[in-house]
């Protein structure tokens, strides 16, 4: 895989923790309640507001910001890289899995959204498994 895929793979991934943990962390229940955010609302469908698990989801999603910005600093360092989209494929494919069981509390357009956006993440997330390609030299004769 070359370096520009993993930077917007790792850059979406960071974007992504960063947006929901800073909302899910510092403010839990606008995060509950507003969630995605642009005037859709997909968790007060899930069960109710628990302020503890609001927070501690947007701690894990920050932490795993952290991690992704240090391995977008270090982007030529496959083992980081790998490492890195291991951890938000294990995440995503999980994440995934829940609410894929759970679509049928959601109207057809939030279904396709949840489906779409959270089967992206798992992309962006497999994408950094793969080892990067050698660095290309130009060849003149």
């Amino acid at each position: 895989m070359n370096s520009k895929i993993r930077y917007a793979s790792l850059g979406l991934l960071a974007v992504t923790g960063l947006y929901t943990g800073v909302w899910a962390y510092c403010s839990p229940t606008s995060w509950y309640a507003n969630f995605p955010g642009l005037g859709l609302s997909w968790l007060p469908q899930l069960g109710p507001y628990n302020e503890h698990l609001a927070k501690d989801a947007g701690a894990m999603l920050l932490a795993l910001a952290f991690l992704t910005a240090i391995a977008l600093r270090s982007v030529h360092d496959t083992r980081l890289v790998q490492t890195t989209g291991a951890v938000w494929l294990l995440f995503n494919v999980l994440h995934f899995s829940y609410h894929v069981q759970h679509l049928d509390m959601y109207n057809t357009r939030d279904q396709i959204l949840n489906v779409l956006f959270l089967a992206a993440l798992i992309l962006l997330s497999a994408l950094l498994l793969f080892p990067a390609l050698p660095a290309r030299q130009d060849r003149t004769r």
